[in-house]
């Protein structure tokens, strides 16, 4: 019957992941995944107990920093950031209420702004929003 707390542990986990996506408790789910595992096996509630806390933060403090510099996180929206004060060109037109698009620096970017802005104009990176960049006619 130890399973059956291990699997609803490992779902519980697994959704708690999915709602948060903090790269915290995934590791907790695969090492209840392998405790789940285990259960069958193994009798004794303390050492599969023991064998999931230690796996999982083992994993969080190995895994975790590596998968961090691959994901798409806060470094993206910084390296945005640096692109305040820059010129560039609108390549598809800019609505108050419709995004348009920019190229700064040879990237087309997302933008938005609160005027019109027609294609070929020269804009002004004025500020971000996500990844989004806010722009302005260049004065």
């Amino acid at each position: 019957m130890d399973w059956i707390f291990w699997l609803i542990l490992v779902i519980v986990l697994a959704i708690i992941e999915l709602a948060t996506v903090n790269l915290l408790t995934i590791w907790f789910c695969i090492s209840g995944l392998v405790a789940l595992f285990l259960s069958f096996y193994i009798d004794d509630v303390a050492i599969v107990s023991t064998i999931f806390a230690v796996l999982g933060i083992f994993l969080l403090f190995t895994t975790r920093p590596i998968l961090k510099e691959y994901l798409p996180t806060q470094k993206k929206v910084k390296k945005v950031e640096k692109l305040i004060g820059r010129i560039g060109i609108v390549t598809k037109d800019i609505r108050p209420d419709m995004e348009g698009e920019v190229k700064v620096s040879n990237r087309k970017y997302i933008a938005i702004s609160d005027k019109k802005i027609s294609k070929n104009t020269e804009i002004e990176v004025i500020n971000t929003d996500g990844l989004k960049l806010v722009v302005a006619k260049k004065k």
